[in-house]
């Protein structure tokens, strides 16, 4: 057995693909990306930074991924942005992935906090929220 293959890029993927299909979030946002388009418009997830650490056992290899998301949105207040949150976090704590190449084991929500985008206008409210992702090598 070798040293397990990243798992940033499949549970990105798995991610994107998991948001993706959803009707109720696609009702709720205008998309998913891991960029931020320019002259996108609101609401919108972006699936952004990841940390992964090694999470080995005794006769394997695991990793944890820990991602960051980010929902944008121009509603007055942040009632849009934590609606959309609640969807998301529904759909992916303690909910299975597919992750091409590794087995998921675990998907756990991790915290979420409200932010006002302060550059001018000022009226662009930002949710970030964490995950961590737990796979392991087949």
């Amino acid at each position: 057995m070798t040293t397990a293959p990243s798992p940033m890029l499949p549970v990105q993927g798995a991610l994107i693909a998991a948001l993706r299909g959803n009707a109720d979030l696609s009702a709720l946002i205008k998309g998913v990306y891991d960029f931020t388009p320019e002259d996108v418009p609101y609401p919108f997830v972006v699936v952004g930074e990841s940390v992964e650490t090694p999470d080995n056992r005794l006769r394997g290899f695991g990793r944890q991924t820990v991602v960051t998301l980010h929902v944008w949105s121009q509603y007055r207040g942040y009632a849009e942005v934590l609606r959309i949150g609640a969807r998301v976090t529904a759909l992916l704590d303690h909910q299975p992935l597919t992750v091409p190449g590794l087995d998921w084991v675990a998907t756990r929500f991790e915290f979420s906090q409200t932010l006002t985008d302060p550059e001018p206008p000022g009226n662009i409210r930002h949710l970030v929220l964490r995950y961590r992702v737990v796979t392991e090598q087949h």
